[in-house]
């Protein structure tokens, strides 16, 4: 007979780890199937990113338990500086003036995947399966039975609801036949650090080109992470540079405002598009993180999102019931619709609006940004964004109350 599972999370990235720490947290049981080992060099997703991680994802991994591990190596956002180059105005958020010690924080993806790992080693209700892959998936009464081959061999697990964690070429979401909705930008982005001039005292900047955004992070040791968006033509030229012409081409995209930038570290380059599913949810199974949608890296959204994702999904399930219903999933579809639809039409219009080369844009832009910087309500409901806060949010990452 096949081992059953409450739920079977297939993927244990960033956003697949952290459903699987959540509904334990909540004393659900559930069973998560990696493909790589349990160690922090053998994930992808835990890798040399710089994560902008708001203020309401932060609330989440403290709920869950994940933020003690980490926080010591976080880096506090206090200070948010957005612009585009050739437009006059600037966006200006501040953690003071919206009441809190920080707007959100920037984390390395090694660094939180080390905590969720370490959070992992605590689980009372979660079977691990790693390495393992899952071969293939059929659907029975009640259910799915899912064949995962390991080093010991194959094994069939049956369960009731079965979670796609799996990443953007999810083959869950292959499987389950959910089609997707794509888009190339014909860009790639470039993560590295650097140490500028001056020291960034928690500020982040956002500059949008007519070449694609620019973001810089600030992180510990006075270093700042670049993560910078060339055309897909030119990825290969960028990535040949030396470290003196890197340093130059980071220093002429983003500007002076930290000084001369100097001693960028490991450069590596990804692809950008947009994949999102035709469907968050199948019969008994559910898609999360960047197998139901991967989105442009503009505003740090990604991890973010994924997370509001899980957290949603664990909440509903550790209400009780079946977590395999229709309606448990119907309502978390309904639950997350707005969010995943107003953060993906504000990542892809960005691009848009931002990097393209208009000149009847730019007095627009500039007006728009201007009204956002100056505007108390506007910039207080952007910041509020920004910060991840949402309605239909899970209670987790809500912001708590004396």
């Amino acid at each position: 007979m096949s081992p059953a599972s409450p739920i079977l999370i297939v993927g244990g990235g960033l956003v697949g780890a952290s459903l699987a720490i959540a509904l334990d947290a909540a004393g659900v049981p559930a069973t998560l199937v990696e493909a790589a080992a349990p160690r922090v060099g053998e994930q992808p997703s835990y890798d040399e990113r710089n994560l902008a991680l708001a203020r309401a994802t932060v609330n989440g991994l403290a709920a869950i338990g994940v933020w003690p591990y980490a926080a010591s190596r976080a880096t506090p956002i206090t200070h948010i500086h957005t612009s585009r180059a050739g437009d006059f105005g600037s966006v200006r958020m501040d953690a003071a003036s919206e009441g809190v010690d920080a707007l959100g924080w920037t984390l390395p993806a090694r660094e939180l995947g080390e905590a969720l790992l370490r959070r992992l080693d605590t689980c009372r209700h979660l079977t691990r399966m790693a390495p393992a892959r899952v071969e293939g998936i059929e659907a029975v009464d009640g259910g799915w039975v899912a064949t995962v081959s390991g080093p010991a061999g194959a094994t069939r697990v049956t369960t009731p609801l079965l979670v796609g964690a799996d990443g953007t070429l999810s083959g869950i979401r292959a499987q389950l036949g959910i089609g997707t909705q794509e888009h190339d930008y014909e860009q790639a982005l470039f993560v590295s650090t650097m140490t500028p001039e001056r020291e960034p005292r928690g500020r982040a900047f956002e500059r949008f080109t007519s070449e694609g955004p620019v973001a810089v992070l600030p992180l510990a040791e006075r270093r700042i992470g670049v993560v910078l968006t060339v055309a897909a033509s030119q990825a290969a030229e960028v990535a040949a540079m030396d470290d003196a012409a890197f340093a130059a081409f980071a220093q002429d995209r983003f500007g002076w405002r930290l000084g001369k930038l100097s001693r960028p570290g490991k450069r590596v380059p990804y692809p950008i598009r947009r994949v999102a599913a035709t469907a968050l949810t199948g019969p008994r199974a559910v898609l999360v993180g960047n197998a139901a949608q991967t989105v442009h890296p503009i505003g740090a959204q990604g991890f973010n999102l994924g997370l509001r994702d899980a957290l949603t999904l664990a909440e509903l399930v550790a209400a009780g019931g079946d977590p395999g219903a229709p309606a448990l999933l119907a309502e978390y579809a309904r639950r997350r619709a707005p969010d995943r639809e107003g953060t993906m039409a504000m990542s892809h219009g960005l691009i848009r609006l931002a990097c393209l080369e208009q000149p009847l844009l730019g007095p627009l832009r500039s007006l728009a940004m201007l009204a956002l910087d100056r505007v108390p309500p506007l910039r207080h409901a952007l910041a509020r964004r920004g910060m991840g806060f949402r309605a239909n949010a899970p209670a987790a990452v809500r912001e708590k109350t004396p």
